[in-house]
């Protein structure tokens, strides 16, 4: 029996989880699934530009690791793009990096996943109230999912975003 994999550490998630080939219906599409730690791979090297030593250790994970997760992510983004597939980005074995706190006084702060382990977050740092909720995850960007072929869909509560010409636009609007 083999050992139990690593929890891989993500800095990220995406708001817009599902991409599908313009002019495929939905229902009639064939799926690839994108663990988070493959996108936040993707993020990391890809769109942050950094070197694979950095990636591995923001990751927690050794260098062979982190280059067996990116290359897993760039086959299936390659698999769906060039065979017509959607993406779905979900699951896989992962913690989040950092989780943002607020408090009722509308302060908000991020808290790192080992002092969270060490010392959990009691109060607002800023105004001392006890009174304080998670918002997770955190940093998120964008406001939305950018919506096209709209009147094709008919799933209600997916975040869709269709691929036509944009060289697979990973953009949240």
């Amino acid at each position: 029996m083999g050992r139990q994999p690593l929890w891989r550490r993500v800095g990220f998630i995406p708001q817009v989880t599902y991409f599908k080939p313009a002019g495929v219906r939905l229902a009639q599409s064939q799926e690839i699934c994108l663990a988070i730690e493959d996108a936040e791979a993707i993020r990391l090297k890809d769109f942050e530009g950094l070197e694979q030593g950095e990636c591995a250790q923001r990751m927690n994970v050794s260098r062979t690791t982190f280059a067996r997760v990116l290359n897993s992510a760039r086959r299936k983004i390659a698999d769906a793009l060039l065979t017509g597939k959607a993406i779905r980005i979900e699951g896989g074995n992962f913690e989040m990096a950092a989780r943002r706190f607020m408090c009722v006084n509308g302060h908000e702060w991020d808290v790192s996943f080992e002092e969270m382990i060490n010392t959990p977050t009691q109060s607002c740092p800023t105004c001392k109230t006890p009174t304080i909720m998670p918002i997770w995850p955190c940093n998120q960007a964008g406001a939305g999912a950018v919506q096209e072929d709209a009147a094709e869909e008919d799933v209600i509560g997916k975040r869709i975003l269709s691929v036509s010409d944009k060289a697979f636009g990973l953009i949240v609007r």
